[in-house]
């Protein structure tokens, strides 16, 4: 009689191979796709000088939590093995945080969505960003899905720990690591010393809280 501890750890999908590495392969490309984007949203804002609002912010935040959600799951397959529970454990992650990203997405489209309005920040191929990212979320929350239907083939319990796995892997979570960093310094120059962003920020608070900067700076509303 074969229990059902065992009969997760038999079949293809922990044998190995290409197939049954597909999850591994995602997570790493939910890590540096959603790092990437985030990257391409502080491109802009400090290229062409576009303030993130909250809702821009929140989406940022939720893309990093998506990557969080593939880091766990590269971080366990680098020991060499990993339980279809540390898979459940990384795409449930990465699925909330799509959710919650997809709302703050929509919610922002649907505030610019009257004829007329010219929306808020610039446009990339024709839409702006926040429509970008409604739009990766829902396709990212789709992949998982699919992904997750052929489970048994493509959630191999056994990861190589050399070449190009671990490497790509160690990049791809440092990389990640690095631009939260990043953003963490970039959101504290956003709100200074307040503990909210205004709807429309038109300067970094912590250089005027600083006195760096004077004037022309519109400061969150005291309540």
């Amino acid at each position: 009689m074969v229990t059902s501890t065992e009969s997760e750890t038999t079949g293809t999908g922990s044998g190995g191979g290409f197939l049954g590495q597909i999850q591994y392969w995602l997570a790493v490309i939910f890590i540096v796709g959603w790092t990437g984007v985030v990257c391409g949203g502080l491109g802009i804002q400090f290229g062409n000088w576009e303030y993130p609002c909250p809702l821009c912010m929140l989406q940022r935040y939720f893309m990093m939590l998506a990557a969080i959600g593939g880091a766990y799951i590269v971080r366990k397959a680098m020991t060499g093995h990993i339980v279809r529970r540390d898979y459940m454990v990384g795409w449930g992650l990465a699925i909330v945080a799509c959710f919650g990203g997809g709302f703050t997405g929509w919610r922002q489209t649907m505030l610019h969505i009257l004829p007329g309005d010219k929306g808020y920040g610039g446009a990339v191929l024709g839409l702006h960003l926040y429509v970008w990212a409604w739009i990766l979320f829902v396709a990212a929350i789709t992949t998982i899905g699919v992904v997750l239907s052929f489970s048994h083939e493509t959630a191999s319990e056994t990861i190589p720990t050399t070449g190009p796995h671990r490497t790509i892997g160690t990049l791809a979570i440092g990389f990640l690591a690095l631009v939260i960093a990043i953003n963490v310094v970039a959101t504290f120059f956003l709100e200074g010393f307040h503990p909210v962003l205004p709807d429309d920020p038109s300067c970094y608070k912590l250089l005027h809280d600083l006195g760096i900067l004077d004037g022309g700076c519109v400061l969150p509303e005291s309540h």
